[in-house]
């Protein structure tokens, strides 16, 4: 019983960053209530899937330390702009290929981990979380399209959940912390039923139980830019999971090898090419579960299996899944603002210690920001380039994370001509 309440606590640790993901897609991409209980039911199933195969150690794949994986939200503003450009299928299309990626450099991303520090990674990280602020200020005033888009009643419930998330981060500690997102989420939805403006009738129409199935939103399709695209994103989530792994290894006090990162590359690989096939999300390590693990000092791989299995159950229940899709667009606007910031703070915080380190890396930053956020707000720019040309300018993350790469090489890593001490040159000139 005691192993199942901890379980269950890892479980509402992470469930606000789990459900977020496929709500905010769903609604972006313009999703009936029946799609948007689907897309939530699948996402927490494969969660759990995801979380049983890095915990289920073997010779193929598996880490085998206590780590829940989740959606990462560095594939949201990428998904939507994918689904946008090109519809659905593209991005399953994408994520499929991704996983295939994954799984074929895993062997060997400890030596690309290099071409990924934290001066590139930080600045990734932060464009794609200045990318998302628009859509959470969309929501926030009811929603694209919305009929009373920006009313008091709309903003009224953003700021109020919004507020109710500050004030729990701000005056609680511990658990109740790390659950505040679910928390104002909750309260928010409760002030929006007192309003009359939560709609039941999904949970009512829901099934109780479902099988889930491969390619439900039809069979995948693949456009170069999308690939590229989730790939990139793919390589920054395994980064962000190196440091996850050894944050692990330290609370567990073991030494990780070679072997064993290569094998929770591998796993990461299967969740995300398995997320593909049934229309779920691209996988990470989150840290949150991480932090749960330090504040109540318990470190067994069996709470964490228990908890995988507690996400696998909860997925074939679409009741369940349905209960999140009645949250309005404003509430959800109120924690975006919340969670993309925090996004936006997590690339800052890995810019911090790096960004003054060489005179370069400001210029790094400045010019890979520059160009992201260039090409998002004016994506005509390079519409006379070549189409394969287009493929690395038409993203602004994607043109982000290409500058940053090739800056970071230019002043980083690029062989500096080395000078002759000076009396060496003036006993030649002699």
């Amino acid at each position: 019983m005691r192993t199942a309440a901890l379980g269950f606590q890892h479980v509402l640790a992470m469930y606000a960053g789990a459900i977020l993901v496929p709500l905010i897609v769903g609604d972006a991409l313009g999703f009936t209530s029946e799609q948007l209980t689907y897309l939530v039911a699948i996402d927490i199933f494969m969660c759990g899937v995801a979380t049983i195969l890095q915990v289920f150690h073997n010779r193929f794949f598996g880490i085998g330390l206590p780590v829940v994986l989740g959606c990462t939200f560095t594939a949201v503003g990428p998904m939507i702009a994918i689904g946008g450009e090109f519809g659905i299928t593209a991005i399953y299309g994408a994520i499929i290929v991704s996983g295939i990626f994954v799984l074929v450099i895993s062997q060997f991303f400890g030596k690309l981990v290099r071409f990924f520090p934290p001066i590139v990674t930080g600045t990734v990280v932060m464009i794609i979380g200045l990318t998302l602020i628009p859509t959470a200020i969309t929501n926030m005033g009811g929603g694209e399209g919305a009929a009373d888009f920006g009313s008091m009643a709309n903003l009224s419930l953003a700021f109020g959940t919004l507020v109710c998330i500050i004030l729990l981060y701000r005056y609680t500690k511990g658990f109740i912390r790390s659950i505040s997102i679910l928390l104002g989420l909750t309260a928010g939805t409760v002030a929006a039923m007192l309003m009359g403006k939560v709609d039941f009738s999904a949970v009512q129409e829901a099934s109780l139980f479902h099988i889930v199935q491969p390619f439900y939103f039809g069979m995948p399709t693949f456009e170069w830019s999308a690939i590229l695209t989730m790939i990139l994103v793919a390589m920054v989530s395994l980064v962000e999971s190196t440091g996850v792994y050894f944050a692990t290894g330290d609370i567990v006090e073991k030494d990780l090898s070679e072997e064993d990162l290569s094998n929770g590359y591998r796993a990461e690989g299967l969740a995300i090419f398995l997320g593909g096939i049934f229309n779920a999300f691209p996988y990470t390590a989150f840290s949150q579960n991480v932090g749960l693990m330090q504040m109540t000092g318990v470190k067994s791989i069996r709470v964490i299996m228990i908890a995988g299995l507690m996400l696998v159950t909860l997925g074939l229940v679409p009741k369940i899944a349905a209960i999140t899709t009645i949250i309005p667009t404003a509430v959800l606007g109120g924690a975006m603002i919340a969670m993309f910031g925090m996004v936006i703070a997590q690339g800052i915080k890995m810019l911090g210690g790096v960004i003054s380190q060489t005179p370069g890396n400001a210029m790094v930053v400045a010019c890979s920001v520059g160009m992201g956020m260039g090409v998002t707000v004016v994506p005509e720019l390079f519409q006379h380039f070549p189409a394969g040309i287009q493929i690395l300018t038409s993203n602004g993350i994607v043109a982000g994370s290409i500058t940053a790469i090739v800056l970071n090489i230019v002043f980083n890593m690029k062989p500096k001509r080395v000078q002759q001490p000076t009396a060496m040159i003036d006993q030649k000139s002699a």
